[in-house]
């Protein structure tokens, strides 16, 4: 049998140690989290039911993408939602000005990063929200939004999309529609999900794969919305 404590008092490799004196966080630090969802929750609480819009900050306003988040946000504004996205340039911005321009509702949930990021103009201007941590600016995105459209993006995009889908699939928020647009930029990575994910791994359920729809028609995405929302209520998506 092996004795543990033999093993422990044999050992002779060193324990790795961190280069600098790690300080105590400082205990501020702290109510900047909770002011910043205490400014969340009293903006975000008034604005009502709206879907979240994400994609890359990078795309420019004369790429197809572009046009078709201000087309897709323009169809859903007059469907009766509001629209949420980054608060930045690229897709973000053409979700916002989809909304800004034909009457809507525009919530712009800014981060604060060393590059890329900053505000576009076609936010309502008491709909601007500043963050500094992305958690809380997540929790902004996931609670109010009644739907998540994902545009073509990169690792923020990614990341807000597969957050969601896990939320979604372990019931940690109410289901709700996420429609990915662009089919030929999504296509693939859907396949790699089908054919490796699952076929080769088993680390998801067949069941799971419902919840990626594909499409590139705006009218396709307003309907999976629309038809969502016959069967189901507009609420927030979890409480906490």
């Amino acid at each position: 049998m092996i004795n543990q404590e033999e093993i422990k008092s044999e050992s002779k490799h060193p324990r790795k140690q961190w280069n600098e004196v790690i300080k105590a966080e400082n205990s501020w630090t702290m109510f900047k989290v909770i002011s910043e969802f205490v400014d969340g929750f009293e903006t975000m609480n008034k604005v009502g039911p709206c879907v979240s819009i994400f994609g890359s900050a990078r795309t420019r306003p004369d790429h197809p993408y572009y046009k078709l988040a201000v087309d897709v946000a323009r169809r859903l504004t007059e469907e009766g939602f509001g629209i949420i996205t980054g608060g930045g340039p690229g897709i973000m911005e053409a979700g916002n000005k989809g909304a800004s321009l034909y009457g809507g509702v525009s919530v712009g949930l800014n981060i604060d990063l060393p590059f890329e990021q900053n505000h576009n103009s076609f936010i309502d201007a008491d709909k601007n929200i500043d963050f500094r941590y992305f958690f809380v600016r997540k929790v902004m995105f996931v609670k109010y939004a009644q739907a998540f459209v994902v545009l073509p993006g990169g690792f923020g995009t990614m990341d807000e999309l597969f957050e969601v889908l896990t939320l979604v699939q372990t019931k940690k928020i109410s289901a709700v529609p996420v429609v990915l647009v662009g089919s030929s930029y999504w296509t693939g990575l859907k396949q790699w999900i089908t054919e490796v994910m699952l076929g080769e791994e088993n680390n998801i359920k067949a069941d799971d794969l419902d919840l990626l729809p594909i499409v590139d028609d705006v009218e396709d995405v307003v309907n999976i919305v629309n038809e969502f929302y016959q069967k189901g209520k507009l609420s927030p998506n979890y409480q906490l």
